[in-house]
């Protein structure tokens, strides 16, 4: 029976860890993205008649 390499398996789990953390940031990122045109835009501004 081949030595279990744990060297191996701590570097996988690293790397899941690191691609989940990535993908939470970026689902993150979105949900901040989609909620701040709403909130950044400045009410209209009401426009002048140049009669």
């Amino acid at each position: 029976m081949p030595a279990v390499n744990y060297q191996y398996e701590k570097r996988q789990k690293e790397l899941e860890k690191k691609k989940k953390k990535a993908e939470k940031e970026r689902r993150k990122e979105i949900k901040k993205n989609t909620n701040k045109p709403k909130e950044s835009l400045p009410p209209p501004a009401p426009e002048k008649e140049s009669s």
